[in-house]
């Protein structure tokens, strides 16, 4: 039997035509003909490898919605991310790969069906494991394991593009009509401006996928938690002398009971700069810099809270939700009164974050603190630093400040 390939191409253009922002990376795959493969799967440089037996026994409808459900496993890096939650949680084997292609397929295909889709009989659902929808790979990741209610799923394979582990049919980085990562790039990218140009007609999944295209993770994330936590538990940081377990000293003394020194969840204030220099765009960075600084110190929102500052501190929230946070300002910059503030929450912060452009004068003496500052970048020729003098430069962030330049 030979691949269908009129079959297959006419249930891409009725998937491109029932998902039109999906066009540009529907017609970006490349189809291969494969025996090895139980049903179509992709590898991560945007092929995708096709069964002929099983093109021969679906429906041109079903066929659309399989081609929508393979090209989501790549825009929204599923390989990228099953390597990462493997490396970060020591995920190994075949096992865990297959349990990450089954998270995967929950995350596309609770909202992937349905006007104009037709759902495949078999397609894994989070409610079919009695998991809520709306989530992502890697909170599902979290909430299921193999076992006898996922016997069902054992042919479940979309390919190395689903969970990063390479299949005997991969034809690999030298093959033939991959794409370059320039190229995959610039998909996504067009995917990401049709879905934000019809924000009405479009899932909230894909919705949330788009925003985090235009704001992709950038090496600055890691770098900026990495000093978070670097800062968080350095010495000092969150100690302190309790009686209620005693040293191991007080058995040299007797009669004598001493304290012994334990270490507390640290506080973090983040002090945002919301001058008139500052853009929209950055403030919303910085609430998601926020939500990343929560994760940096353990998922505990009680331990951090904001400040807004221009030239004046503003009142010091505890963090709910990064939604909730009312950012005030707009006037000049003067950073040193929203540091001098932090310092006065009580209680004490151990660390303070800054996050801002770079354009405040600093304190002259370093903070009793810990302190790392987020500066949002930006391109020289689009600097606006002083109409008045366009060869102005800010002054630099002081030494003793651990400074990540965020992109």
């Amino acid at each position: 039997m030979t691949l269908d390939f009129d079959k297959l191409f006419a249930a891409r253009l009725h998937a491109a035509r029932a998902r039109p922002y999906l066009a540009t990376a529907l017609f970006a795959l490349h189809p291969v003909e494969s025996r090895l493969v139980p049903t179509m799967a992709v590898d991560r440089h945007w092929r995708c490898y096709v069964s002929p037996a099983f093109v021969a026994q679906t429906s041109v409808e079903e066929l659309a919605g399989v081609w929508v459900h393979e090209v989501s496993h790549l825009l929204r890096d599923h390989h990228g991310r099953s390597d990462r939650v493997a490396s970060e949680r020591g995920l190994t084997g075949p096992g865990e790969r297959l349990r990450m292609n089954i998270a995967a397929d929950c995350e596309i295909n609770d909202d992937v069906y349905g006007d104009g889709l037709t759902r495949p009989k078999d397609a894994v659902r989070p409610e079919t494991l009695g998991l809520p929808n709306g989530e992502l790979m890697e909170d599902y990741l979290r909430q299921f394991r193999l076992g006898p209610h996922t016997q069902g799923l054992v042919w479940l394979d979309c390919g190395s593009g689903a969970d990063g582990l390479e299949r005997e049919w991969d034809l690999g980085p030298e093959g033939a009509n991959g794409l370059s990562d320039q190229e995959r790039d610039a998909v996504r990218f067009r995917v990401a401006q049709g879905i934000t140009g019809r924000p009405g007609d479009v899932p909230k999944g894909w919705r949330r996928w788009a925003e985090e295209a235009f704001h992709p993770p950038q090496p600055w994330r890691e770098l900026l938690g990495a000093a978070v936590r670097s800062a968080v538990s350095g010495p000092g940081v969150g100690e302190d002398y309790t009686y209620g377990r005693p040293s191991r000293r007080s058995a040299g003394l007797p009669g004598v009971i001493l304290p012994s020194l334990r270490r507390k969840p640290p506080r973090v204030c983040v002090v945002i700069d919301t001058s008139g220099s500052v853009s929209d765009a950055e403030l919303g960075s910085a609430l998601v810099e926020v939500a990343a600084i929560v994760r940096a110190v353990g998922g505990r929102r009680d331990l951090v809270s904001v400040l807004s500052c221009d030239a004046a501190a503003r009142v010091v929230q505890p963090l709910c939700a990064a939604e909730g946070i009312t950012l005030m300002g707009g006037g000049g910059t003067d950073l040193r009164a929203g540091v001098a503030k932090a310092l006065r929450t009580r209680p004490r912060p151990d660390v303070i974050v800054i996050l801002t452009d770079g354009q405040t004068p600093w304190p002259d003496a370093r903070p009793a603190c810990r302190t790392v500052v987020g500066r949002f970048t930006r391109d020289r020729a689009a600097r606006s630093w002083d109409e008045n003098d366009p060869d102005y430069v800010p002054d630099a962030p002081p030494d003793w400040a651990r400074v990540v330049d965020i992109g």
